[in-house]
């Protein structure tokens, strides 16, 4: 019977893939084979034995792994003789020859985070190339700007989803640096030491690890030391802070008071039990919840990395749940990020209604330019502006008639020289150019 909403409702299966019982246990069938295959080579182990163990990495099962784990209580040593019966007597008294547990979970686990890795790399890239997509559609949109959950000078659309793709392509650069650090491997021995290895223990640790793909650790105790698997988690966790406030600010903006864009709606979706009407932005929302799930587990991943002496057994239980469950919900909200991006509807009268909706008072700064390019002097710029905004809200003016009624100013601009000076279509700076170099830098070919 399914329990957690993983098992039914969260997820893609590739990612799910990658963390399945029985995708852990081909990493460590893999490892076990490798490492006698190294073992070979360095004349420890028949070559004709490492051979046999290579051979058999698909045929254990995890039923007969769950069997045996359920009579000896050790999870390494029920798939270590649940290979050794595949392999026979000769070859199978060689399989894990000098290793301890971890040299082969820890190397398991980084052949899953490598996995992982190459998930989240491609879904990187979509929402990036989502995001520039959208930044060149959008790049002269203009719309109200926002401090403070109040209206301020304009920017637009392009510009907002220029600065997040530029965010999404620092996560890209921090995945590609943290790859070496992240999925590595280990061949150790008990408390770090390599003695049951012999004097070939450092080749053996560089062999395995070539077979296997992955960088071998420099030095390690009994497990791989845990500050690399936090910054996989933290860096979940950043990613998954990044989708969190684009998708924030898709559900501030997709307020009905507000209205200025929407994320997709299917024709027969239904958006509420009770209230036919409603047009909810639940991908958004998804994305926001789920987020919170894969920030929480930083901290005890950080504790993981705090350890008695050369190991204890704490972090092993908690990493069971934290790694594959992070890893699983941080490519699932990637995918409900990406499906949000490219299926966003714009409202281009409620963005207009919007620009307008304090009669100009947001244009505050424009004319306090103006006026202190003028000869009035920034600081007292500031100041009469302030008082025109002040008495426009109090008394329901527009900026222009706050503006006018004040000698000093009408004898410095004209009626239209305020109309043009708070256009907000002409107040964006270079927002258009900004975007036009974010698109050059990230290689956007503009449609």
């Amino acid at each position: 019977m399914a329990i957690h909403p993983i098992e039914f409702r969260y997820g893609t299966p590739e990612m799910k893939a990658v963390w399945t019982e029985e995708a852990k246990l081909r990493k460590l069938l893999l490892v076990e084979a490798a490492l006698a295959r190294a073992e070979a080579e360095v004349g420890i182990v028949p070559k004709e034995c490492a051979r046999i163990i290579g051979e058999n990495v698909d045929k254990v099962s995890v039923e007969r792994v769950r069997a045996i784990e359920d009579e000896i209580s050790h999870d390494m040593m029920a798939v270590v003789l649940g290979f050794a019966e595949v392999c026979g007597e000769e070859a199978g008294k060689w399989i894990h020859y000098g290793a301890t547990s971890n040299d082969i979970l820890d190397t398991g686990l980084g052949l899953q985070l490598k996995d992982s890795l190459d998930i989240i790399e491609v879904k990187l890239q979509k929402l990036k190339m989502a995001l520039l997509e959208k930044a060149d559609a959008t790049k002269t949109l203009v719309t109200a700007g926002r401090t403070h959950g109040q209206l301020a000078v304009p920017t637009t659309y392009g510009l907002r989803f220029a600065i997040w793709a530029m965010e999404v392509s620092r996560h890209q650069e921090r995945l590609s640096q943290m790859r070496s650090r992240v999925a590595v491997g280990q061949m150790s021995g008990a408390v770090g030491t390599q003695a049951a290895f012999g004097k070939d223990g450092i080749r053996i640790k560089e062999l395995t690890m070539s077979y296997l793909g992955i960088p071998a650790v420099t030095v390690s105790s009994q497990i791989i030391q845990r500050d690399r698997h936090a910054e996989y988690m933290m860096f979940l966790a950043g990613v998954a802070s990044t989708l969190d406030k684009i998708c924030l600010e898709i559900r501030l903006m997709q307020r009905s008071e507000i209205g200025e864009l929407a994320e997709g709606f299917g024709k027969k979706q239904v958006g509420s039990s009770t209230m036919p009407h409603k047009r909810n932005p639940i991908n958004a929302e998804q994305v926001c919840g789920l987020a919170r799930v894969v920030r929480s587990y930083v901290e005890p991943a950080l504790q993981n990395n705090v350890l008695w002496d050369e190991r204890d057994l704490t972090n092993s239980s908690c990493e069971r749940v934290i790694i594959p469950e992070a890893s699983i919900l941080l490519d699932h909200i990637l995918n409900k990020a990406i499906r949000v991006i490219t299926g966003l509807t714009f409202y281009p009268e409620n963005i207009k209604r919007n620009l307008n909706v304090l009669r100009g008072v947001q244009m505050s700064e424009a004319v306090m330019i103006a006026l202190a390019n003028r000869g009035f002097g920034r600081q007292k710029a500031h100041e009469i502006v302030r008082e025109a905004s002040m008495k426009a809200f109090e008394q329901g003016l527009t900026l222009k008639q706050a503006l006018l009624e004040n000698p000093e100013i009408s004898a410095k601009l004209t009626p239209a020289e305020v109309d043009m000076i708070t256009d907000p279509e002409g107040y964006i700076g270079t927002a258009v150019e900004q975007v036009e170099e974010v698109l050059r830098k990230e290689g956007y070919k503009t449609k």
